[in-house]
């Protein structure tokens, strides 16, 4: 994906930076490092402000770090629609998804408590879509076949929902001597082993994961439901499937439907 424009000179100054931005890799593109802040568009502005208080106020946790957010000079989270964040040490690794997981279940374990965020209700994207879609609360579906077994195989979830983080796999860094930091959290409604689900299923689909990590996992609530909504929630982010997504796909759908 092309990198989108840096963030101004304005928005360099409203936060403090004095560095030239450069672009910082992977992702989607859009995000800029300055010196020790990285900046970010604020696709939303109520999520950005929710997300940078909550995790300015989370207190510190053995079992994971978090990104910091950088209030603006008028003391806001966001200027001139971008958002800032204190440099995070560490890289990802997706080959690591049962560190990913466990890093996860800390962080949610931390933020159980949280309200629904009144935003979620009006968040409408390809991945928001996608998740009402998992969980019902939508009929619109691609007319993927992929999808056809998955709809049919969903049955009720008892797991309670709270707020966590939809995309851990390519946002949790591993520092040496560290605990794991968890970086651009996309916050979703949904039970806690959810988030956990998607982990797999992205790590099957995309980084040759030893299908023994669903058996790992298997204790989890929920654990095949939730590994069908997470398949949705990813394949339904498609504008279309080409036969390489496809095959990428297939072979995990037939996995977690086979799960019992």
């Amino acid at each position: 994906m092309s990198q989108s424009p840096a963030p101004s000179t304005s928005v360099l100054t409203a936060f403090g930076a004095t560095e030239a931005a450069l672009p910082l890799p992977g992702g989607q593109g859009p995000t800029w490092r300055s010196g020790s802040l990285v900046f970010k568009p604020a696709a939303l502005v109520p999520e950005t402000v929710w997300r940078a208080g909550v995790l300015h106020h989370l207190p510190e946790d053995p079992g994971f770090r978090v990104a910091r957010p950088v209030p603006a000079a008028d003391g806001g989270w966001a200027a001139h629609g971008w958002e800032a964040w204190r440099l995070t040490g560490g890289s990802t690794d997706p080959h690591r998804a049962d560190d990913v997981i466990r890093a996860g279940e800390a962080f949610h374990a931390a933020v159980e408590d949280l309200p629904r965020p009144r935003f979620l209700g009006v968040r409408d994207n390809p991945w928001s879509r996608a998740d009402r879609l998992a969980w019902q609360e939508t009929d619109e579906a691609p007319d993927f076949p992929l999808l056809k077994p998955l709809l049919a195989a969903r049955r009720p979830v008892e797991a309670p929902a709270q707020v966590v983080h939809g995309d851990l796999l390519g946002n949790v860094l591993f520092e040496p001597g560290l605990p794991p930091a968890i970086i651009d959290w996309p916050p979703y409604w949904r039970p806690a082993a959810w988030a956990s689900a998607v982990v797999a299923v992205d790590a099957l689909c995309w980084y040759a994961a030893d299908p023994a990590l669903l058996e790992r996992w298997s204790y989890l609530p929920d654990w095949r439901q939730l590994l069908v909504r997470a398949l949705i929630f990813r394949i339904a982010t498609h504008k279309s499937l080409d036969d390489a997504a496809e095959s990428e796909y297939r072979p995990v759908v037939d996995l977690v439907l086979d799960v019992r």
